[in-house]
């Protein structure tokens, strides 16, 4: 018996071997490598301490990954298949099915996936979303524009780290980017949604045996979307458990997730990261919800505030082993609560030759500090909202003292930084 694990992410946030320690049998990985360069790992030679490492170019030719794990499943008799790129989820479902194996299959997972059916069944659920098309030409997007107006959000209905999301602000634009991406054909793949104002809230946890066993909401200081050209430092803050959106944002979350679930399904045991739009006027408008934990050092903020790692606990869970510290909460049913509030600030990588970059901070409230690129190195621009240059995870009392400590520390991040332009 073996489980599989589909790996498009760098290894040093995931260390599988000391999560899965008394998994009953082998861990077999197939990975990307474009994952691993990028952020400062060297490719790993061997099985890197697993029953099989393999390493592929990347995940980007389906068909390939699809083969590749299909042979590694008939050939270590794997039980389990586990996936935490957005990317790779569908794929996981569909090896599950295809091998009636525990977990989620395909229609499990699909409306966490599509964008669009997503927002179909929370809309049907009375939860309130962005109004939304799917257009097959550029004249179908024109004709949503004339009838709501701008900015528009164009991205793809299963699109994720914000790539190849497009803000458009006028018609001019909308016309001419919308003739770049239907010049070929009509297609099916897109979404046009009217723009959210307000701050994007989010929220992450845990669901065991189809219930939610601990969420926690935080607010992304900046925007996602802007990776591409924003080179500060970008705060994400924990909520405050008195804070008046904490109780609406749990609630919310457990409507949508509930609107997505199938009756019956086999979605049991998942981790989740909600994106929630809170607006100028105090709405909350639902902008999408997956089915595996949340990226960036989301899974190490919930370390800081309950005292395990969310992508750990969702990869045991996920096979079906015990989650100690969840154990007391669950048999009691009360809801856990923070040990403390927590954070990250965030930089991303700009393209340019690094001259400097920050020390290693050595303040007590730091938790965890990362940093992917090195002096003289000549980097490209970051590929996604999470290719970072550096982050840390910082905690505090409260959420006002966590916002404060960050902010310095961002603050100390942009003077240490020093990348120039090539010419």
């Amino acid at each position: 018996m073996s489980v599989l694990i589909l790996h498009r992410n760098p290894f040093e946030p995931f260390p599988y071997g000391r999560w899965l320690a008394d998994y009953p049998g082998g861990i077999v990985v197939l990975a990307a490598h474009d994952k691993l360069v990028p952020f400062g790992e060297q490719v790993p030679t061997g099985d890197h301490g697993f029953a099989h490492l393999e390493i592929l170019g990347d995940f980007e030719d389906e068909e390939l990954v699809l083969a590749r794990a299909q042979k590694l499943a008939n050939e270590f008799a794997v039980r389990h298949v586990v996936a935490h790129h957005e990317g790779d989820v569908i794929l996981a479902a569909w090896l599950r099915e295809c091998r009636a194996l525990e977990g989620a299959w395909t229609a499990d997972v699909l409306p966490f996936r599509d964008k669009a059916l997503m927002k179909e069944r929370l809309e049907q659920a009375g939860i309130e979303v962005a109004r939304y098309t799917v257009p097959q030409n550029a004249a179908e997007a024109l004709a949503f524009a004339e009838q709501l107006g701008f900015p528009l959000v164009l991205k793809e209905r299963a699109g994720f780290s914000s790539i190849g999301l497009r803000i458009l602000r006028d018609r001019d634009e909308l016309r001419s980017h919308a003739a770049r991406v239907f010049a070929d054909s009509p297609r099916d793949d897109l979404i046009l949604e009217s723009f959210v104002p307000g701050r994007m809230c989010h929220v992450d946890g845990l669901v065991c045996d189809g219930r939610t066993a601990v969420a926690w909401p935080s607010e992304y200081q900046y925007d996602l979307a802007s990776y591409g050209w924003d080179p500060g430092a970008r705060v994400d803050l924990t909520l405050d458990p008195d804070d008046p959106l904490t109780e609406r944002l749990l609630s919310l979350t457990n409507r949508a997730l509930a609107a997505l679930r199938r009756p019956y399904g086999r979605l049991q045991d998942h981790g989740f990261h909600a994106e929630i739009f809170h607006t100028p006027d105090d709405r909350l408008v639902l902008c999408e919800i997956a089915c595996r934990p949340g990226g960036a050092k989301v899974r190490e903020v919930f370390h800081t505030l309950f005292g395990y790692n969310l992508g750990e606990y969702a990869t045991r869970a996920g096979v079906g082993l015990p989650l100690p510290l969840l154990e007391p909460s669950r048999r009691d049913g009360t809801r856990p609560r923070p040990l403390s509030m927590a954070g990250q600030v965030l930089m991303m990588k700009r393209p340019g030759h690094v001259r400097s970059l920050p020390a290693v901070p050595d303040d007590p409230w730091v938790e965890r500090f990362w940093l992917y690129g090195r002096v003289g190195q000549v980097i490209p621009a970051a590929s996604g909202s999470s290719d970072f240059l550096t982050c840390a995870v910082a905690s505090a009392h409260t959420r006002a003292g966590c916002e404060s400590r960050l902010r310095d520390l961002g603050a100390r991040f942009e003077a240490q930084t020093e990348i120039v332009a090539m010419p």
